[in-house]
């Protein structure tokens, strides 16, 4: 374990410390496209963070390449070598669509390519753990066509999702921890050295995703990308693969003792299958409802929308800051739920603690719709969106209790010269100016919110 620990800190800080001069690379080459209709920012941001993740993905492998407890892993596995492989055309592939904006099919025939350059190398799924039946091999076909589709899923899941500041990277953290958990369970407590790997992978994308976080939550000061959604994706795909296609159920041997006892044990042999899908659940719900929506509505599958999940939490009447922790919320429920069922399958009270978490979930949901007001005698002491509606009519308690924005010297000049408020308030600040927010490189963030419905084009 210390030497994960070590591998996850060594990546998080290549990761944190590349990002920043990634960033400046990024505002020197124009990679900072105009804002679209379906962004939810507000000013152009920069992007290729993904250069920074695949930084400290090296790093995080050659620290572990050099550690004592870590070494066997790349002496009796070509498995890092060909997360290493994929890993490098994927990205290449991700920086040039950052920069030149590459076509939808080109990008998903680079996807497949990256898989089989890690199916040639030997990560592949060998066979599938089937309870009642036992383990089935799969012939290389079988093989092959099996580990491109989860590849070139995972891929398009984080990509869907990667649509809020710090979303797709915190749900990928949140998601490889989990994943980490069940990985190091079989690897130190059934002694399979063959998960080794895919705990490896796990420990390094947090790592990455950690080191990312603090440059990326909102508001964010750079985008990961394609570059980084796709490679982070690829990441977890790869530790998928490998703890499902790997590691043979019976090492296990949970099917010995009694009859009653191997009852008890057969929902933890689909852990392997499941788990991955969990680890991805929200974002693949996305993917398949983004793929139904489109082709419902006569649009090309690869349309992009402002009809994903975390755009309509803030049509509900959420802010940024609630989308992304209550999207954290559910991908935490879902993985480590299935990790703790896995460990704990005969207990009952797992079910339950699920099902409450859950419950408190939809509550999460559909706070907006249900605002509580305060009485009137605590109109003073709550926020003013608890507030009793009858206090807003009152121009006194309005005029005592909303502070008066101060303008800056420019706003105060042009107030001077004749303009009027609204053109005040608008009025741009130029860049460097001390206040301005370190993701603008072109201008000013607007004070006012965007109301507009998420059909309207700007």
């Amino acid at each position: 374990m210390r030497d994960y620990l070590l591998t996850l800190c060594v990546t998080a800080a290549v990761t944190y410390l590349l990002t920043g001069p990634v960033r400046k690379f990024a505002i020197a080459v124009g990679a900072m496209p105009a804002i679209r209709a379906r962004d939810v920012h507000r000013e152009p941001t920069p992007r290729l963070g993904g250069i920074a993740m695949f930084g400290g993905l090296c790093a995080g492998l050659i620290v572990a390449d050099h550690l004592f407890n870590l070494q066997g892993v790349f002496e009796l596995s070509n498995e890092p070598r060909a997360l290493l492989s994929g890993a490098a055309l994927i990205w290449l592939i991700g920086v040039l669509d950052d920069k030149f904006e590459i076509d939808a099919l080109i990008k998903l025939g680079g996807q497949m390519i990256a898989a089989a350059v890690m199916v040639i190398q030997g990560l592949t799924i060998l066979w599938l753990p089937i309870p009642g039946v036992g383990t089935v091999a799969l012939t290389q076909w079988q093989g092959t066509l099996l580990t491109v589709a989860l590849v070139v899923i995972t891929i398009n899941a984080v990509n869907f999702v990667d649509g809020l500041d710090g979303l797709a990277a915190g749900m990928v953290c949140i998601a490889s921890a989990a994943f980490f958990l069940y990985a190091y369970r079989l690897w130190m407590g059934y002694g399979i050295e063959a998960a080794a790997p895919a705990t490896l992978f796990a420990a390094i994308l947090m790592g990455m995703c950690l080191g990312f976080l603090p440059h990326n939550m909102h508001p964010a000061r750079i985008f990961m990308g394609d570059s980084g959604s796709m490679l982070i994706g690829l990441v977890l795909a790869a530790g998928a693969i490998s703890i499902t296609g790997q590691v043979d159920p019976d090492l296990m041997k949970i099917f010995e003792g009694s009859e009653r006892e191997a009852t008890h044990a057969l929902l933890p042999v689909f852990i392997p299958l499941v788990l991955p899908l969990t680890i991805i659940a929200i974002p693949a719900a996305d993917l398949v409802l983004a793929i139904v929506r489109r082709t419902w509505n006569g649009q090309s599958p690869f349309a992009a929308d402002r009809g994903h999940l975390h755009h309509r939490l803030l049509e509900i009447g959420h802010s940024h800051s609630r989308a992304v922790l209550i999207m954290y919320f559910w991908s935490a429920l879902i993985a480590f739920g299935a990790v703790g069922y896995s460990v704990h399958s005969a207990s009952s009270w797992i079910v339950f603690v699920i099902i409450g978490a859950s419950a408190v979930g939809l509550v999460l949901l559909l706070m907006p719709r249900f605002t509580p007001r305060a009485p009137h005698w605590a109109n003073r002491f709550v926020p003013p969106r608890y507030r009793h509606r009858g206090a807003e009519e009152d121009p006194a308690a309005a005029y005592e209790e909303e502070p008066v924005p101060v303008a800056s010297g420019a706003q105060q000049g042009a107030a001077g010269a004749g303009m009027d408020e609204e053109a005040v308030e608008r009025a741009p600040v130029a860049v460097g100016v001390s206040g301005v927010n370190g993701a603008t490189a072109i201008g000013a963030r607007s004070r006012f919110p965007d109301r507009r419905s998420i059909d309207s084009s700007r």
